[in-house]
């Protein structure tokens, strides 16, 4: 612990307070997981409870129950130490833990597995730093925590070989607790350990001689199971819209991206602090083309010799005609299944299971196979040497995997950056807080969705978090769910004219407008100037001169957002085509209907069909309107539409078949929707 502590305090350079106060990323996804992290601190997530994050998506709240967080525990653990020693501290805390928790892991499983002291300590260091969690770091919190997999690898060998595996044993504690991890833990993990732990109960299944261990590893699967329902249950339980399009969408190009390339397991990163290796994957990243996570998979010069290590005795075995090292048995199952080209693309493509595209993922189930094996080698090998000779040679193959696995930290100049940037950002957030009073509401612009969208210029995605990141007290509109009726009225904002954006803003409550420069060509420089011929003078800017918050004038009595346009949901396709949007089955229309009464509207539908089909307008299971549509486009018009409190799904529904028009991509149709309006005529009544 003590030493894997002071690796990773080097490698960050966190050896003062205020450093422990920075965090160790600000860009990419590092912004999300800081604000899952603030927001389980005010107490918004919580297990088996709303996912809706106050602060954020105002006025209505951010709704993420669709959107699953793994690892609840920790992210609690976090939010509770966040509260103590700050958010950006807490953070670092959490990732020191990731790394000392999987030394600590591997060093019971090579302890169980009578590996000498000093090797099991060597492995376990190599094992907390190697590539594919180390190097995950704050943007990809959750899989940077690998602790399970030691302990998942041990219980699928209890069940698989063990001659003493009895329920009250310490064996069938390590196979249910280890299960429980992984329940609450990152689904990648426990997707690849059930696969594993498969393979054993059909081995026990054949076997029939040890039928306990065959109800242990069914018992620990079925706890896995049940354990992973119940820390996502609320994805089931309280998603407001399930007939809107995939907050997370993924597809089979993903799986062939993402999946695991062999050869990027010997590749070291273009950022190794040696340049002889560094040069390897520089010539990999000029001359490769089709790369997902790369570097990441990387198994480091002492995982590589244990790997050839492995193959050779399993060669060897296999001409030999002797049984199979456990670990290559395990080895080749994952490599077979993860693999670009494998049995994941087969499913992917047959099954339409992509929701696990990232096999390369399952890069540290194979570190820690491949680092077991060579420790328990090692261990034998060196059974009869002095003890001083075994600790020299533990220590010099740990100092050397270390300084192999562990890259170049930010320079002088990268940690001044980031260090600027959170200073910037901390003093614009007490200036908002100072101007602003508590739960004042901030619109901020470009528009964009969450999660996982394209963001303009150079703004990057997430980026938008930075301010709710530095305040207490302040409500911000980002953070709203993509795809959703809830936030559709945010759209109807985004190229408005400065007149317009204001007028609106201010009557639904708004104190303040924030202006990102970074999502602007021209840094928003024309939209300041409308604001300030409007009289809109009153600025607050941060230090880097990247963001500035437009100070307005909020009603007294403001109302509700309503949405001006539809939102698409499932059956759509995601892209108009000729100005068409296209639809390739029975498709969903939704609006959001903010107020505790219904409201009535007319709607405007202009439809077109891929062959003359009729259309019906259907909502809350009854036909209201039908016609006919083809070629030509068609009005079907629907006055006096009442729209109930809340979300009002709509569907459009042919009862002939989907019509392949080519051979691409979304070629598959039945109608398409050119043009839609929707007027709210009463009680409530939009802005004009």
């Amino acid at each position: 612990m003590l030493v894997t502590t002071l690796v990773w305090m080097a490698h960050y350079d966190r050896w003062t307070l205020d450093n422990w106060q920075m965090p160790t990323d600000y860009m990419g996804d590092a912004p999300e997981i800081l604000t899952e992290m603030q927001a389980a601190a005010d107490g918004d997530i919580w297990p088996l409870s709303p996912k809706v994050i106050e602060r954020l998506g105002a006025p209505f709240g951010a709704h993420w129950n669709g959107y699953p967080t793994p690892d609840k525990p920790l992210l609690l653990l976090v939010a509770g130490l966040a509260r103590w020693i700050g958010l950006f501290a807490a953070a670092n805390v959490a990732l020191l833990l990731a790394s000392v928790s999987a030394a600590l892991a591997f060093y019971f499983v090579a302890r169980w597995l009578r590996c000498r002291w000093e090797w099991a300590w060597a492995g376990a260091l190599l094992f907390a730093f190697t590539y594919h969690t180390f190097h995950r770091g704050l943007g990809h919190f959750s899989i940077a925590f690998s602790w399970t997999v030691p302990l998942g690898l041990l219980a699928v060998w209890l069940v698989a070989k063990s001659r003493r595996l009895e329920w009250r044993s310490a064996g069938a504690v390590v196979c249910l607790g280890s299960a429980v991890a992984l329940g609450v833990s990152n689904p990648y993990n426990l997707f690849f350990w059930g696969q594993l732990m498969g393979w054993a109960l059909i081995a026990q299944w054949f076997d029939r001689r040890r039928r306990v261990n065959l109800a242990i590893g069914a018992a620990a699967l079925a706890v896995a199971g049940v354990t992973f329902f119940l820390s996502h249950i609320e994805v089931w339980l309280y998603v407001q819209e399930p007939e809107g399009m995939p907050l997370v969408a993924r597809n089979y190009a993903g799986t062939e991206m993402y999946a695991l390339k062999p050869m990027e397991m010997l590749i070291p990163p273009t950022f190794h602090r040696w340049d002889a290796l560094a040069f390897i994957g520089l010539r990999y990243v000029r001359w490769s083309v089709w790369r997902g996570e790369v570097f990441l998979p990387y198994l480091g010069v002492i995982g590589a010799a244990g790997l050839l290590w492995l193959a050779v005795l399993t060669a060897r075995r296999i001409l030999a005609r002797r049984p199979l090292p456990g670990q290559a048995l395990s080895l080749g199952w994952l490599v077979a299944y993860a693999t670009v080209g494998g049995l994941t693309n087969v499913v992917a493509l047959l099954a339409g299971i992509q929701i696990f595209r990232a096999t390369n993922r399952v890069a540290v189930f194979i570190s820690a196979l491949v680092l077991i094996f060579l420790i328990v080698q090692l261990s034998r090998c060196t059974s009869r040497w002095p003890a001083w000779r075994r600790l020299a040679v533990a220590l010099g193959v740990a100092a050397f995997g270390v300084l192999d696995q562990v890259p170049k930290g930010l320079t002088a100049a990268e940690r001044a950056e980031l260090a600027s940037m959170v200073r910037s950002d901390r003093k614009l957030g007490r200036e908002m807080e100072a101007a602003l009073p508590a739960g004042a509401m901030v619109f901020q612009l470009p528009v964009l969705g969450f999660p996982e969208v394209v963001p303009p210029h150079r703004l990057a995605d997430y980026e938008l978090f930075r301010p709710f990141l530095t305040t207490s007290t302040l409500r911000f509109s980002y953070g709203a769910a993509k795809f959703r009726a809830r936030s559709r009225w945010q759209r109807d904002l985004e190229n408005a004219p400065a007149a317009t954006l204001v007028r609106r803003l201010e009557a639904y409550g708004f104190a303040a407008l924030y202006l990102s420069r970074k999502g602007y060509e021209d840094r928003a420089e024309r939209l300041l100037k409308e604001l300030s011929a409007l009289g809109y003078d009153r600025r607050i800017e941060s230090m880097r001169g990247q963001q500035v918050v437009v100070l307005l004038r909020p009603k007294p009595n403001p109302v509700l957002p309503l949405g001006r346009a539809l939102t698409f949901g499932l059956g759509w396709h995601p892209r108009t085509n000729a100005g068409v949007r296209w639809a390739n089955r029975d498709a969903v229309l939704s609006y959001f209907n903010p107020y505790d009464h219904p409201i009535t509207a007319d709607l405007r539908l202009t439809l077109v069909g891929v062959n003359e089909r009729d259309v019906s307008f259907v909502q809350a299971g009854r036909v209201l309107r039908t016609i006919q549509v083809g070629e030509t486009p068609v009005a079907l018009n629907v006055p006096q539409l009442v729209l109930a409190p809340g979300v009002n799904v709509m569907v459009l529904r042919s009862p002939k078949p989907a019509v392949r028009v080519g051979t691409g991509q979304y070629q598959l149709r039945t109608f398409g929707l050119q043009d839609s309006s929707i007027k709210v005529i009463s009680p409530a009544k939009l802005l004009d």
